[in-house]
């Protein structure tokens, strides 16, 4: 009897230690508050600097914009490279597709903006009329319209938002928007308010019909890097040199929500499709996703060796896209994000 009391003992002692230890893996495995670090499932490499990074509308493809004036398109599914466009004699700092998906846009230091075939790769045309580097491009949402924004730090030339026609080429206004270099643009999502982000530290508001001034956001206490219109139209976002983001509220006369976590340059900012999150990449070599209805980190993507340049959400929210001064542009997983 006291040898199978003894046996009993041992197996029941074995079983409460084994409950134990799936009790901790469950615990171990319990959602957390601390930012999550997801690892990146592919990488598209080349040689040289990314500056700036798209999804095409349909979510199938990468554009990547790179220092040695080139633009490459990558197919999402399997990484391949389908094809450069060549053309610019200078960095290439600012992509976009247009909201069909044929065409591509581009922005360079050399100047100008071109439009190239996204089936072929072949140059369209060039856009001619800036007198100092071109930092950023964006089509507007019915794809009639480029925008283009100017400047360079140490001079006092240009510092303009331009305006074309796509399908000419034609310039239709130009606005000294700043008294410093452009370095962000955006049209609202319904194509009527354009927003400009600059070195003067300041965001401004434009109508795009007539080209006035609508208002100024302030707030920053460093250069602004980047802007963004969330979805529905009623917030911006704007990352900055004073290594914070500010997403502001446009109905409540521009009260904003200051983002802390980065610690050094926000350079590139981006609102998920459905208006809920916000991505932001830095010269801290990190991206970072945020939560916008708190204010909260929920994950901090690592794993590059130099500056985050560019980022984007793909348009079914689920991947997020980084560009990077080590030549690679990496695409990631979010997972299903719930606010």
């Amino acid at each position: 009897m006291t040898i199978k009391n003894g046996k009993y003992f041992k197996y029941g002692a074995f079983i409460l230690i084994f409950l134990i230890g799936l009790i901790a893996v469950g615990l171990y495995l319990m959602p957390h508050d601390e930012p999550v670090q997801p690892e990146a499932f592919l990488q598209l490499d080349h040689t040289s600097e990314v500056n700036a990074v798209a999804f095409s509308p349909d979510g199938k493809f990468v554009l990547s914009g790179y220092s040695d004036g080139t633009l490459k398109l990558w197919d999402v599914s399997n990484g391949r490279e389908i094809r450069t466009f060549q053309g610019h004699s200078k960095s290439v700092k600012a992509v976009a597709f247009s909201p069909d998906g044929q065409f591509v846009l581009s922005g360079s230091w050399d100047q100008t903006l071109k439009l190239w075939d996204v089936s072929t790769g072949d140059e369209i045309r060039t856009f001619k009329g800036h007198s100092s580097f071109v930092n950023a491009v964006a089509f507007s949402p019915d794809g009639k319209l480029a925008l283009s924004g100017s400047g360079d730090l140490f001079s006092n030339k240009d510092h303009t938002l331009k305006f074309w026609k796509v399908s000419s080429g034609q310039q239709i206004r130009s606005i000294k928007a700043h008294s410093s270099s452009i370095n962000a643009v955006a049209f609202s999502p319904n194509g009527k308010v354009v927003l400009s982000g600059s070195y003067d530290k300041m965001l401004n508001l434009w109508n795009v019909s007539n080209g006035h001034h609508i208002r100024t956001l302030g707030g920053h206490s460093n250069w602004v890097r980047a802007v963004a219109f969330s979805p529905d139209g009623k917030f911006a976002l704007s990352g900055s040199s004073d290594k914070t983001l500010k997403l502001f509220d446009l109905s409540n006369m521009g009260r904003f929500r200051t983002l802390i976590g980065h610690t050094k340059s926000v350079n590139a900012v981006a609102f998920s499709p459905d208006g809920q999150f916000a991505l932001s990449g830095s010269w801290d070599k990190t991206m970072k996703l945020w939560e916008l209805s708190s204010g909260r980190e929920i994950s901090t993507f690592e794993g590059h060796s130099k500056s985050v340049n560019a980022v984007a959400f793909s348009p079914d929210g689920k991947f997020v896209l980084s560009g990077s001064g080590d030549g690679s542009t990496r695409l990631w997983q979010t997972g299903n994000l719930k606010p």
